[in-house]
């Protein structure tokens, strides 16, 4: 069972690409959906249907994200990165080559001395990720 009321949540604000963001990582993990998906209504007119709050699990945890009313001089940076340990090679694979379609490259896919197989991706939405494969795996 998934523990909607988690105390601590990952939070993702977006600029207008909050449920294609949400979408696609949805789709690189088992076990993840949306949980619930709010939009702006008519009166937020050039937010109409965007994204006011949405919750949704990856592999189980729950985040957060919204599409911001409010333009910022900020985006999403490295220093805060989203850290999976993936379970197979396969799996590490997969999912690096999908979130560095069209995003950057942090740190190649490959052994170092921390683990046997790693990789540090910027998406398309800016949102980074470590991959890891375990050593002791």
């Amino acid at each position: 069972m998934i523990n909607t009321d988690q105390k601590i949540n990952t939070f993702l604000m977006f600029d207008g690409c909050a449920e294609e963001a949400m979408d696609f990582y949805i789709s690189l993990f088992s076990d993840s959906e949306v949980l619930s998906l709010q939009r702006y209504g008519s009166e937020e007119a050039e937010m109409e249907g965007r994204v006011l709050h949405a919750a949704f699990t990856l592999n189980g945890q729950v985040f957060r994200c919204i599409d911001s009313n409010i333009k910022h001089e900020f985006t999403f940076t490295p220093a805060i990165s989203l850290y999976v340990n993936c379970s197979s090679t396969e799996e590490i694979d997969r999912v690096f080559q999908q979130l560095a379609t069209e995003g950057q490259i942090l740190m190649p896919l490959g052994e170092y001395p921390f683990s046997s197989r790693f990789g540090w991706v910027a998406d398309r939405f800016g949102v980074t990720w470590q991959l890891n494969f375990p050593n002791e795996q």
